[in-house]
């Protein structure tokens, strides 16, 4: 019986250690990149054998944690600014204010109507949504936008609802659209990271109000692993070149958006 016990004690814990694991690397391209982490790790922890409501709460709670830390560090290196400039609150603060804000509306929706949508059509429009934000954002690498208030708010609601309904899909959007509405890349990076932290907020919340059961096993080895790979990350983006960033976020957002869509029919 002993044995038993300890095999299986050293099967947990070798499992919770191989999430942690996962959870440090796709939190370092998150962070990184403004993307990754809820997209690549719902679909992983999904094949392994976890259910959907151990898998995304989870997921939302962990990045609320490192979406704040990841939002400091990156304010500390100098990638994006949250005080005040010349007197006055910073543009980059009332951006991610403005994406928040969206939050509300656009997750609670996406909880209330993940149980009843089916999951292959929330999976593929996320999936062309995703790949096609990247292919533009490749092909017009070069270009500069001019900065749009518009485009700001209506990504920020498309992008918390993805968030709400699947767990990943709002880092992409919320990045690229910032790109492609005047933001640079270094910035867009920080305020994506902080923004997403007060949107898993959100959804934690509905959750807990919708939900019938929720399983919060996850929770301690995402955000262990996850916490772990942010000051690196912040480093990273602080070294990396603006225009090499920007291309590195498209080619990211291209990648997972057609994994997403290939997924499907897998």
């Amino acid at each position: 019986m002993y044995k038993i016990n300890r095999m299986i004690f050293e099967i947990a814990l070798m499992t919770g250690l191989s999430i942690a694991l996962m959870a440090f690397f796709a939190e370092y391209a998150d962070s990184s990149l403004g993307m990754g982490y809820g997209t690549s790790l719902t679909p992983i922890l999904l094949l392994m054998g976890f259910e959907p409501l151990q898998v995304v709460p989870s997921v939302l709670v962990s990045e609320l944690v490192t979406g704040i830390l990841a939002g400091i560090m990156h304010h500390k290196a100098g990638n994006v600014s949250f005080g005040r400039e010349k007197g006055k609150i910073s543009r980059d603060t009332t951006i991610m204010a403005v994406i928040a804000a969206c939050s509300i509306v656009g997750t609670v929706a996406a909880v209330v109507m993940a149980v009843s949508l089916p999951p292959i059509y929330v999976k593929l429009y996320i999936g062309i949504l995703m790949t096609s934000m990247g292919a533009f954002i490749l092909i017009t690498s070069r270009k500069i936008f001019p900065f749009s208030w518009t485009k700001i708010t209506a990504i920020g609601m498309t992008a918390s609802f993805n968030k709400g309904i699947s767990g990943g899909g709002y880092g992409p959007l919320v990045t690229g659209g910032q790109m492609i509405s005047g933001v640079k890349s270094r910035n867009a990076v920080g305020i994506t990271s902080l923004a997403e932290g007060l949107t898993c907020a959100v959804g934690i919340a509905a959750y807990i109000a919708w939900a019938a059961l929720v399983d919060w096993t996850l929770v301690p080895y995402l955000t262990a692993g996850a916490v772990l790979s942010v000051p690196l990350s912040a480093k990273t983006v602080k070294k990396i070149n603006h225009g090499t960033l920007r291309v590195l976020i498209g080619v990211a957002t291209l990648i997972l958006g057609a994994f997403t869509i290939v997924k499907i029919f897998m």
